[in-house]
């Protein structure tokens, strides 16, 4: 399965299948974009649970489709069981619409195969920001916040996407986010980097990050592999090493030498994202260490107003390896 690269606005899109719960979860329905809601108000006890029998095959694909998807990632098990029971599979056709930008938001999707572009239009004229290949998810903002989809999500190839329905979303996914944002709002307003967002841009970002908690020596980026997701330590140190050629004799050796620690409030992995590029260097636990993630597609859509910041940080990058190996060793260069 390829994962492919994604580009701004990746996750607000919207329209395509329409649920009513169960009774026919294609069929249009009045806006919903009004609505009102409050995660804290509702009762777990009084919703009706969603439920869409699967074969083994089916149910094994959306266990592989979802497993990645960091909104999951603050899910108990129970949950996702709750989840994974109310996910309907859809099959696609080659040029169909599964969003269109303005409509109402009614499902969340996960994509199980295929390829799929994401078409903005803006002053009357469309144009493609970016692209899923066979890996990847959409349609989770209009939900959350109540409002209209962003972009248009076009299938290029034939395939299958995964639909959560509204309702069910609300409840589990939703309400999950409720007890996270509260729970990390007043660390993520700590971050110095995150200043130059708006507020709302901030608590978006609380939205689409996942906790992954790491032991002592884990590795958790590894140097010339490609980036997929940006990390921010919420707990614990993290080492950063690089590798270097050192020439003995005919053949060349690298040497992997620590460059920097990070530790809580710091950020990690940006690098790669921003020069578009493999990873540049490794990065360690030095005992537990838990960090917060946004993959790739949250990074694109929500940072961008940090981007400078992190460009800046490039040049410090530069100065460390100047200092410790007499030259830049071109950062953006994994081989080197």
């Amino acid at each position: 399965m390829t994962k492919g690269r994604h580009v701004t606005l990746q996750k607000e899109e919207g329209h395509a299948a329409r649920e009513a719960p169960v009774i026919n979860r294609f069929s249009r329905r009045a806006s919903v974009c009004a609505e009102s809601y409050n995660p804290d108000e509702e009762d777990d006890d009084t919703e009706t649970r969603v439920i869409h029998p699967k074969t083994d095959d089916q149910r094994n694909r959306l266990q592989e489709a979802c497993k990645d998807i960091l909104l999951f990632k603050n899910v108990d098990q129970e949950q996702m069981s709750q989840v994974l029971d109310a996910m309907f599979e859809k099959l696609v056709k080659c040029g169909e619409h599964l969003i269109d930008q303005g409509d109402d938001g009614d499902n969340f999707y996960v994509i199980d195969r295929g390829t799929y572009d994401i078409c903005v239009k803006s002053d009357g004229v469309g144009r493609c920001v970016g692209a899923y290949d066979n890996h990847g998810s959409f349609g989770e903002l209009a939900l959350m916040y109540n409002t209209p989809r962003a972009a248009t999500i076009i299938a290029t190839s034939v395939g299958a996407i995964w639909g959560l329905d509204r309702a069910t979303f609300r409840r589990i996914i939703v309400r999950n986010n409720a007890r996270k944002r509260r729970m990390y709002e007043n660390f993520i307003e700590s971050l110095p980097f995150l200043k130059s967002l708006e507020f709302s841009e901030r608590l978006k970002v609380v939205d689409v990050i996942g906790t992954k908690i790491y032991g002592d020596g884990e590795q958790i980026i590894a140097q010339g592999d490609g980036a997929e997701s940006f990390f921010i330590v919420e707990s614990g140190e993290v080492r950063i090493t690089m590798k270097r050629k050192q020439s003995k004799s005919d053949a060349e050796v690298k040497e992997a030498v620590e460059i920097a620690r990070y530790s809580r409030g710091q950020y990690f992995g940006e690098l790669a994202l921003v020069t578009n590029k493999p990873r540049a260097a490794s990065a360690y636990a030095v005992g537990n260490v838990k960090c917060l993630a946004m993959d790739v597609q949250a990074f694109e859509r929500l940072l961008g107003p940090c981007m400078e910041i992190m460009k800046r940080n490039i040049a410090n990058y530069e100065e460390q390896l100047v200092a410790l190996f007499g030259t830049n060793m071109d950062i953006t260069d994994p081989s080197a």
